[in-house]
């Protein structure tokens, strides 16, 4: 019983089985069609036994299940194929944002089953007060995927601002955040998930960053190497190069909303002048268009705006079109840095792209250098304004995938 690229020297029994069963499940979870035995000791290179044994304690502890045998020809019996579980373990994702809150559960497969969302202009709310909102969704969430069969193992929180490694929001501008202990604050509620070793309980992160993620992973898959841009009343980006999130030296990467597109423009809440966000953010789009924010609430901004835009409202194409111009601006620059290829739009941007793209690409053809053999491609995102949340919910449920040992020694 052995890995075909087994580590050099002794490795005890333990470890052993916890490698095989990240490797068997690991397998599973990126096939394109549900493995048999067979395929997956072909492409483990370890023996039908061993992953025989593995896929039994994987069956157990509702990590995988069979799924109904593939039609063949010739003879013999069809082999019965191996899937992701749609009950057991699953991931909390959880997303604060200038004018909602957001809960979703994702199962191991990736599947969303449950999201629930909130809407309310949190600048004038206390951070604690915001977070124990979120809490009671998250409560509902919870007894809803319990009625599913799932158990909420870890949470991932999603955030409009830059993050540290101990989870401390240091700025969020927009909200009006400033080093805001949010473990320490989500710590005064009763906890909402199950403690499963290898899973952190909370992880925080910018909006951005999930969204990004949560792209990366969506099916089918696209790109290893993108910029995912979200627009909301902040423009955020997570990078992702080579199948990775690129996070900078202290984890602040992707904070394109406050490059400057007119250095001697409107000022920013950020301290600056001529960020991005003055001039393409959702509240920036509303003004232009000639709409009162006031008068169109959050949830309908994006929708309003495309509304008129389908009708050929002259505010409305204008104001969309000059957006775009100052977002190409500001993408040309990241794409001129990084060398990449595909520009995704997401958050209340995906509705917008119709508009937004051909501005952007016009400003990438003029200021990219490369752009004349080769193009940069500009789309909105597979999964919308939910990708924060569903990234976030997601990053948990691949933690389970990665070291299900974990998982199966709490539920045996």
């Amino acid at each position: 019983m052995s890995l075909t690229h087994a580590p050099a020297g002794a490795v005890r029994q333990g470890s052993l089985r916890e490698l095989n069963l990240a490797l068997v499940l690991g397998r599973i979870a990126a096939a394109d069609r549900p493995p048999s035995r067979a395929d997956l000791a072909t492409a483990t290179g370890l023996t039908r036994a061993t992953v025989s044994a593995v896929v039994e304690d994987l069956l157990a502890g509702r990590l995988v299940s069979e799924s109904d045998p593939a039609p063949r020809a010739g003879a013999g019996r069809p082999a019965r194929g191996l899937v992701l579980a749609d009950q057991g373990p699953a991931g909390l994702g959880l997303e604060v944002n200038v004018d909602y809150l957001t809960v979703c559960v994702v199962d191991l497969a990736g599947q969303v089953r449950h999201r629930t969302v909130h809407r309310a202009d949190l600048r004038p709310v206390a951070p604690a007060d915001a977070l124990a909102q979120l809490v009671e969704m998250a409560g509902a969430a919870r007894d809803d995927a319990a009625e599913q069969g799932l158990t909420l193992v870890g949470a991932a929180l999603a955030v409009p601002g830059l993050v540290d490694d101990a989870g401390m929001v240091r700025l969020a501008p927009n909200l009006g955040w400033r080093d805001v202990p949010v473990p320490a604050l989500l710590a005064e509620h009763p906890p909402l998930i199950a403690q499963v070793p290898g899973v952190p309980a909370l992880m925080v992160d910018n909006e951005a960053n999930f969204a990004a993620l949560g792209e990366l992973h969506s099916r089918p898959p696209g790109p290893s190497s993108f910029l995912h841009i979200s627009g909301e009343v902040g423009i955020g980006a997570g990078i992702v190069l080579d199948g990775a999130l690129f996070r900078g030296v202290r984890g602040w990467s992707g904070e394109i909303g406050h490059l400057p597109v007119h250095p001697e423009g409107r000022p920013c809440r950020c301290g600056g002048q001529g960020c991005l966000e003055q001039y393409a953010g959702q509240e920036a789009i509303v003004a232009a268009a000639g709409l009162a924010q006031a008068e169109l609430p959050a949830d309908t901004a994006t929708a309003r705006l495309a509304e008129l835009a389908e009708a050929g409202d002259a505010d409305a194409l204008r104001a969309l079109h000059d957006a775009g111009t100052a977002l190409g601006v500001a993408v040309a620059s990241v794409v001129n840095l990084l060398d990449l290829d595909t520009v995704v739009l997401g958050g209340g941007y995906a509705a917008l792209a119709p508009w937004l793209c051909p501005p952007v690409l016009a400003e990438i053809a003029g200021r990219v250098l490369t752009a004349a053999w080769s193009p940069v491609t500009v789309r909105p995102s597979t999964l919308g304004a939910e990708a924060a949340a569903v990234g976030a919910a997601g990053s948990v449920a691949r933690r389970i995938v990665a070291q299900p040992a974990g998982w199966l020694a709490r539920s045996g």
